[in-house]
């Protein structure tokens, strides 16, 4: 049966399961067509201190099956080369998957505004959802404008937050955007 979650959760809590339940690196091949292997994917959403517009961008890049849909998260795959040492906790790896993808998508962005954790996202109903679990952040700003989106942000803009239901969204930034509306 497909079915959608949203669970705001305490990062640390959230940490602790993921340590709890081990985590190593397998085959993307594999780990795309397995649901046994839920992937970790920080997922980050960018607002306006005052929450009245949200960041978007029409999804393009290397996942086609998401083409031509609106998303409003940033983030993708933690990997190997997010972990420097093999003592590395998840949250270090995962902290450092983040901070990579930001860079990798976003060619400027400020320094001082910071991801706050606000809970997880899972989701069967797409083939992409049922083998990834959302671990979903929001940076709020105040200077929209210094955010420079990258070659894979297509069509990067801020959008009014009310505005968001009337564009064709990915399943995720839907259940991310109530995860946030809940918190």
């Amino acid at each position: 049966m497909a079915q959608t979650a949203k669970l705001p959760m305490d990062f640390s809590a959230f940490v602790d399961q993921c340590a709890r339940a081990g985590h190593e690196f397998v085959d993307r091949a594999l780990a795309e067509e397995d649901a046994g292997w839920q992937q970790v994917i920080p997922y980050i959403i960018l607002q306006t201190r005052d929450l009245g517009k949200t960041a978007v961008y029409l999804r393009q890049g290397s996942e086609t099956r998401l083409h031509d849909l609106w998303s409003s998260g940033i983030g993708g795959h933690i990997n190997p080369r997010d972990q420097s040492k093999t003592s590395e906790s998840f949250q270090q790896i995962l902290m450092s998957g983040m901070a990579r993808e930001l860079d990798e998508e976003l060619t400027q962005h400020p320094s001082d505004d910071l991801p706050v954790f606000s809970g997880i996202i899972h989701e069967t109903v797409t083939d992409v959802g049922r083998v990834h679990l959302g671990a979903v952040f929001r940076i709020l700003t105040q200077t929209p404008a210094s955010y420079v989106p990258g070659p894979e942000l297509c069509r990067f803009q801020w959008v009014d937050t009310d505005k968001l239901p009337s564009l064709n969204m990915e399943l995720w930034s839907c259940l991310a955007m109530d995860l946030l509306n809940k918190n």
